[in-house]
């Protein structure tokens, strides 16, 4: 909560008082919707988990490598690229059995995809703030301090000790899956091993990850230097990769430099539109009470109504495209179609939104979570940015009860503004967005220690 007294020293400038500053003051404490209360404190270093450069470094050639995938084709960044706010653009990616970046990203019929991603992919800014307790849309990665590796996962007793952060943690899903990293069943070795359920230990697919890693001796050097428990190559763990990998995410993609962060510390006056942005945010629209804190997250799990596209999240002996959200890691039945509420930092860069990439425009998206109910009865297919692939993407919106049961859901009010008022909670947003954290500390590698191929727009 703010006080008087930590107000006054946002609004000291130099020793000369920002009387602009302080009437934007007067009036988020007058105004009958907003109370300083609600504002944030600004992020600052404590926040933050501390980072080695050095690992970071490490770690950003691995994150630009697709020697982590099963066949030496897809990196992390290519579904998490900088140049598209860290996500790849698409309401959908493709990951194994496509080619290309972005929009741009095709299917590669020589070695088809067996579906989809099931959802969207998140953005990586600020994962490294202390707050972030769980993670992906149902939380399926999750800080439990009660188990021995810190963490609760779907690997549950199998789950390793090592892992120094939860978004280390959760670099060990994407490796696993068909969709995203591994490859078909029976492409490669390390999709077999997926296949026969050996992932962890000898033999298993994070061993042969590591190992791969370590007979390139750039990396292996590298490994050695940076961490005192590895002396030779086969010392590397999947641990040791996805911890580095974890220590670049967070050294690349902190996000505490927008102009809503320079406004919170008395060195930026917003704009009129931007202002009554800010007072719908946290008043008459309601948005900050769960979007809310520095982070803009209230890291819970609500049904919103979002408009489910692809092939849902379904375990293999199922045929049904829904996807049931928190649910399928609870198993509380008021969990149905709940997903983590997505901190707002570089909203605008951060699309297609929802769960499913169900709106490719900011202004749709933000027009339909303000009334959910009538967004999913005129739900427009063009929405998405999906690439072309021979596969039914409609299975639940063309099915009126399904659509119902999304809607049965709902756990959010209905909000009436203006079409003005929505273009001001507009201009508010884009006061989230970070010119800094959207570039990148460390960029892009011109190479990496495998020779294969950066993701890179063409």
């Amino acid at each position: 909560m703010f006080s008087i007294s930590g107000i006054l020293k946002y609004i000291n400038l130099n020793g000369i008082l920002n009387m602009r500053f302080l009437a934007t003051v007067i009036f988020i404490f007058t105004s009958l919707d907003v109370s300083a209360n609600k504002l944030p404190l600004p992020l600052n270093d404590s926040d933050y988990r501390s980072v080695d450069e050095n690992e970071a470094k490490l770690g950003q050639l691995l994150f630009y490598d697709p020697i982590l995938s099963g066949n030496k084709e897809v990196a992390c960044a290519t579904c998490h690229h900088p140049s598209l706010g860290t996500g790849d653009g698409l309401s959908l990616s493709l990951g194994d059995g496509g080619k290309g970046l972005g929009n741009k990203r095709i299917v590669d019929y020589e070695n088809l995809p067996e579906q989809r991603v099931p959802r969207n992919a998140q953005p990586l800014f600020n994962l490294g703030a202390k707050q972030f307790k769980t993670l992906f849309h149902d939380g399926r990665v999750q800080v439990d301090l009660s188990r021995p590796s810190g963490l609760r996962t779907p690997l549950e007793e199998e789950m390793v000790e090592g892992f120094s952060s939860i978004i280390s943690a959760q670099t060990m899903f994407p490796v696993l899956s068909a969709d995203e990293m591994a490859g078909h069943y029976s492409e490669n070795e390390i999709s077999e091993a997926v296949r026969r359920g050996t992932l962890t230990g000898e033999g298993g697919a994070w061993d042969l990850i590591s190992k791969r890693v370590g007979s390139i001796p750039a990396y292996s050097d590298f490994f050695i230097d940076i961490y005192d428990h590895i002396e030779v190559a086969k010392d590397i763990k999947f641990t040791d990769i996805s911890n580095a990998v974890a220590a670049f995410m967070e050294f690349e993609w902190r996000s505490d430099t927008s102009p809503f962060d320079d406004f919170l510390e008395g060195k930026l006056n917003l704009n009129i539109s931007q202002e009554n942005g800010m007072e719908l945010f946290y008043g008459k629209a309601n948005c900050s009470s769960c979007h809310a804190g520095a982070l803009f997250t209230d890291h819970q799990f609500h049904a919103t109504g979002q408009p489910q596209v692809g092939p849902g999240k379904a375990a293999r002996f199922q045929s049904h495209s829904r996807d049931l959200g928190r649910f399928r890691v609870t198993g509380n039945i008021k969990d149905k179609y709940a997903f983590r509420t997505p901190s707002l930092r570089n909203v605008e860069l951060t699309g297609p939104w929802g769960h499913a990439g169900a709106y490719n425009e900011l202004e749709a998206f933000l027009g339909a979570h303000i009334d959910p109910y009538l967004a999913l009865s005129n739900y427009d297919k063009s929405n998405v940015t999906l690439t072309k692939y021979d596969t039914n993407d409609w299975k639940i919106m063309d099915d009126a009860s399904e659509v119902k049961a999304i809607a049965d859901a709902i756990s959010i009010k209905p909000v009436i503004i203006s079409k003005g008022e929505v273009t001001d909670l507009l201009a508010f947003l884009g006061t989230l967005t970070d010119t800094k954290a959207q570039k990148g500390r460390l960029g892009i590698p011109e190479t990496v220690p495998s020779g294969l191929k950066i993701p890179n727009p063409q």
